[in-house]
């Protein structure tokens, strides 16, 4: 069983695109194609670009009619020329149209995240720091835009607000500071006996300071420095912590940023501006299939 099939949320989001796409029936469908009649559809890439979702929508497929399936000829992850046939759907043609768009959806903005993630990661390459992403998704579709990321050659960040701490400039500012925020963490960590990683976001080399003298902070974010700064502050922290780069990355800026000696990079952009893969499909019926 495959990553996206064990995955409970992967299945809800299916079930809802599903219900929002064909209400009560595909009336044109119903309407317009023989009742029985059996093919084949090809999901063709129209552009070149790292393909993702396949595993997915087969998921789609069979959600629809559990007698369609899908072949893949690629494996998700795969870079893809345009022009290309990255699987074959076998079955039902109603069950196939009923499932169209809602496969094409899923498989073209996954693709689009991997497809930019791993622009990001060849251009970082050799560095030694891994790129990431955050939690600017598309609302409800979280596990799949980080799936994609996965796929691209990115690492997750937090999947959500439970599974990690991450002190961002609005606590501190609640909280009075970066000593006192670390310390409340800390404290409401051990009464609740959760063992969780802490990072604190900064803005300048003073607040790097101050965070390396709390005790309990796993990773330091450098929040929007300029290079030379960023450069400062990877010196000043000398190895004891993860450090992450934040704010304006762009696939221009994210090597001179990599080569300041950060670990991870972490692009909103990955999940909320990736622009989806140009992707079709092309149905073959086979009416000697259809039944009498």
């Amino acid at each position: 069983m495959n990553e996206a099939a064990r995955d409970s949320r992967v299945h809800r989001i299916i079930e809802e695109a599903l219900l929002e796409d064909i209400g009560m029936g595909d009336v044109t469908t119903e309407a317009v194609v023989p009742q029985g009649l059996a093919g084949t559809a090809d999901i063709r890439v129209k552009e070149s670009g790292v393909i993702a979702g396949l595993e997915v929508a087969a998921l789609v497929f069979r959600t629809v009619d559990a007698g369609i399936s899908l072949a893949p000829a690629f494996a998700d992850g795969s870079f893809v020329e345009a022009g290309s046939v990255a699987a074959t759907a076998a079955g039902s043609l109603a069950g196939i149209l009923r499932a169209e768009r809602t496969a094409l959806n899923i498989v073209q903005r996954m693709s689009g995240i991997a497809t930019l993630t791993r622009k990001f990661v060849d251009a970082v390459r050799g560095t030694g720091a891994k790129i990431t992403d955050t939690r600017k998704t598309a609302p409800g579709l979280r596990a799949l835009d980080k799936l994609a990321v996965r796929t691209g050659g990115g690492v997750n960040h937090r999947f959500g607000l439970d599974d990690m701490v991450l002190i961002k400039d609005n606590h501190i500012a609640a909280a009075g500071g970066i000593s006192e925020a670390v310390e409340r963490c800390i404290a409401s960590l051990r009464r609740k006996d959760l063992r969780l990683k802490v990072e604190v976001e900064t803005r300048n080399c003073d607040e790097v300071r101050e965070a390396l003298r709390a005790k309990g902070v796993d990773r330091i974010m450098l929040d929007n420095f300029p290079l030379d700064e960023m450069r400062k502050a990877v010196g000043i922290i000398s190895g004891a912590l993860e450090v992450e780069a934040s704010g304006n990355v762009t696939l221009e800026t994210v090597r001179p940023i990599a080569e300041t000696g950060v670990n991870f990079i972490s692009v909103g952009a990955l999940t909320h501006s990736a622009r989806a893969l140009d992707i079709a499909l092309d149905v073959r019926p086979d009416p000697s299939l259809k039944k009498s």
